[in-house]
């Protein structure tokens, strides 16, 4: 079983930027399709991007918008966001997550197709 630890989140005023890191421990994922999601209280989980295992395709929730721009590591087994012109609605808790089914056919955006969820990193974005 692999464990994801998140960092990176903290405070930033809208328009800035975070890069939110995962890192990954107990095996690699070199050969695992990852994502990110992301939650705030009283509300589902969101989908936010996902990325395939080698790093040659990616895929974004709506409402990213090209703001976002998830990356890949293998060599460090690590995971990357790279947040841009961040809005308060973005204010939430991000979570890593590693895509169950490596030969799903169809993208996986839901969170029923990801497991090993981290603790999360809060992000706030004042306005």
């Amino acid at each position: 079983q692999v464990q994801l630890v998140e960092s990176g989140g903290g405070l930033v005023q809208a328009g800035g930027s975070l890069r939110l890191s995962c890192v990954a421990s107990g095996r690699t994922i070199s050969r695992d399709s990852m994502g990110w999601f992301r939650q705030t209280p009283g509300k589902e989980r969101e989908f936010v991007a996902t990325i395939t295992w080698s790093g040659g395709r990616t895929y974004y929730g709506d409402f990213v918008k090209d703001r976002f721009t998830i990356s890949k590591d293998n060599a460090k087994n690590t995971v990357y966001l790279q947040m841009n012109s961040l809005k308060p609605d973005d204010t939430a808790v991000y979570y890593c997550v590693r895509q169950k089914n490596p030969f799903q056919l169809t993208i996986a955006t839901t969170a029923e197709d990801f497991d090993s969820w981290g603790q999360g990193t809060q992000v706030t974005v004042s306005s």
